[in-house]
């Protein structure tokens, strides 16, 4: 890679930064975190860069919208250090979270398609009782191991109004019904998809209401928008990647 770095134009920290609005402290700082190869020094001290490390900062800046900053990063201090293979698992994880994101908006579509009124009290104290469940629900362990997130999260969330679960008599202990679970559960997957408890609370509050999809429609659109401007995004960065790969030798 020394021949590489040696080779071309070269060009100061400004000449980077400059065509990408960045600032070349910025620039600085992306090579310390080994986003770019380390810079070649004249004899007063002062950073070269060439047209790898413009290469360079073009794949991450490409990387970002699809993988995220850290991600990126961690792509591209793979790549620099030479553990490619590494860098390709990155890039994997994050298309199968996409396609896990995609998988997820299909649940809540088809969760919000199944809802008639009236549903969130035709699961009380009939529901079945599976393991670690109270008479007629579940309590909030097992519901929160169910959905990967921890107690105080379902918590927090009843304190924003997205579920209500009700109080075991004997035990004081929330039980969490059938129309609880289903709240938990969208809650989940809209949390996912990036919304706000605040922006959640109101859908869901309508849904009970309204018992159909009609007041999600709006929220789901945007999600299904921005999962494809995602997708969008990892096949740029890709071909950033790629061809940084190719100038790498």
């Amino acid at each position: 890679m020394g021949k590489n770095l040696q080779s071309g134009e070269r060009l100061r920290p400004v000449d980077l930064a400059r065509g990408h609005g960045l600032s070349t402290q910025a620039v600085r700082n992306y090579e310390e975190a080994g986003i770019l190869p380390a810079a070649d020094r004249t004899a007063h001290g002062y950073r070269t860069y060439t047209s790898l490390h413009a290469g360079a900062l073009r794949a991450f800046l490409a990387l970002v919208p699809g993988h995220g900053h850290q991600a990126a990063t961690s792509i591209m201090r793979a790549v620099n250090r030479g553990a490619v293979d590494e860098a390709f698992r990155l890039i994997d994880e994050s298309h199968a979270q996409l396609l896990g994101d995609r998988r997820t908006l299909q649940a809540v579509e088809t969760a919000l398609r199944d809802l008639q009124p009236g549903t969130e009290r035709g699961g009380g104290e009939g529901s079945g009782a599976g393991a670690g469940s109270g008479a007629g629900g579940t309590f909030i362990g097992p519901l929160a191991v169910e959905l990967g997130i921890r107690p105080a999260t379902l918590r927090k969330w009843e304190r924003a109004g997205l579920v209500r679960p009700r109080r075991d008599p004997l035990t004081g202990y929330r039980v969490y019904d059938e129309a609880a679970v289903r709240d938990a559960r969208l809650a989940q997957q809209l949390r996912r998809g990036g919304y706000l408890l605040e922006q959640i609370a109101p859908l869901i509050a309508r849904v009970r209401a309204a018992g159909g999809l009609e007041p999600l429609q709006g929220a789901l659109s945007d999600w299904h928008g921005r999962l494809s401007a995602r997708g969008r995004a990892l096949l740029a960065g890709a071909a950033e990647l790629e061809a940084y790969l190719l100038r790498r030798g």
